[in-house]
């Protein structure tokens, strides 16, 4: 802390007092206790209190063998100093919006008709656990690695844990170290910083994991004539698949034609027959693909007493396995 000198005070009787007050100190050291601890959290306010009696002739509180306050008289230009109480049994100080650098030795000096005195009180400033740097979202390709970083400071040292939010794995340390990451492996991560003397910070990461499109759970549909009838394709990628509908594995279904009405959302796409007639009957392939790669399946829809073909989702014909070549090839160029 800085010192100044009262208005009042010519530069010869403040020398003087400066001398006095610091050879009390040193004189004294040889009768005092030892230091006081008083903890804090930064922030907060200190009260800085020393016992005195009515043989009391002169007291001060020094920080740094820097005169703070003797007597009545401010010395520090600290504007968060200020004198509390000054009377016959105590003689305390205020310190405000206590920080890092306030911590250390603070004295208590005073003198009585026999000998000096002192009385210690070592400032300890907690600092709050902060996380100051954390990794930022990040998309990945399945079977990646991915190192994700929090650093945290505060006062005791804080513990950084990371937690997989799905699932509730944790893991200690500000490093978190994923290998080979697959799809189950995305969300959200949260990096908790504790030091128990506030509640903890806490920040969160989003992984997002691409990986290419697998398509579920295709069905053969039987329907009459004229009857409506619906085939579904799902599947799941990142990013979202995109969808395309084929006849017999060689010609491209447009919706709104022929009676057809192709819907399709995030993850399904719908083939829709309004008005179901003997030309639409046979074998239907979905392909969905996304930059990573493709799937496809095959379903029928056929007339009631007809034997169905079992719902295939693979790359069986020569033509969808031709056409996804050349998707690849058209995918890897647009990469």
């Amino acid at each position: 802390m800085d010192v100044s000198v009262p208005r009042r005070w010519s530069a010869a009787a403040s020398i003087t007092l400066a001398l006095l007050l610091q050879g009390l100190v040193v004189e004294s050291m040889e009768f005092t206790q030892p230091a006081e601890n008083y903890t804090v959290c930064q922030g907060d306010n200190a009260t800085l209190s020393c016992s005195v009696d009515d043989n009391v002739t002169r007291v001060a509180w020094l920080n740094r063998s820097n005169i703070l306050y003797a007597g009545a008289d401010k010395w520090s230009i600290d504007p968060r100093v200020s004198l509390l109480t000054n009377n016959k049994v105590e003689y305390s100080i205020m310190l405000t919006e206590v920080d890092m650098f306030d911590e250390g030795l603070y004295i208590c000096s005073y003198q009585t008709q026999d000998k000096p005195h002192t009385s210690q009180i070592y400032l300890i400033v907690q600092v709050p656990a902060k996380i100051v740097n954390i990794s930022s979202d990040i998309t990945v390709n399945e079977g990646s690695n991915v190192y994700l970083l929090c650093l945290a400071i505060g006062k005791p040292e804080p513990t950084v844990t990371w937690k997989q939010m799905r699932d509730g794995f944790t893991s200690e340390g500000e490093y978190l170290e994923i290998t080979e990451i697959n799809r189950q492996q995305a969300g959200e991560y949260e990096c908790r910083s504790a030091n128990s003397v506030s509640l903890p910070d806490t920040r969160k990461v989003v992984i997002t994991v691409n990986y290419p499109p697998t398509v579920m759970d295709v069905k053969n549909v039987e329907s009459v004539v004229g009857r409506n009838a619906l085939l579904r394709c799902d599947a799941m990628a990142v990013p979202p698949a995109e969808f395309e509908w084929y006849k017999d594995d060689k010609r491209r279904l447009i919706g709104g034609s022929e009676g057809l009405k192709i819907q399709t959302e995030r993850t399904r796409s719908l083939l829709v027959f309004s008005n179901v007639s003997a030309l639409h009957y046979g074998n239907y392939t979905c392909l969905a693909s996304n930059k990573l790669g493709a799937s496809n399946a095959t379903m029928r829809l056929y007339r009631p007493g007809s034997a169905p073909n079992t719902a295939t989702p693979a790359l069986e014909s020569t033509i969808v396995l031709g056409f996804l070549s050349s998707l690849f090839i058209i995918l890897l160029f647009k990469a």
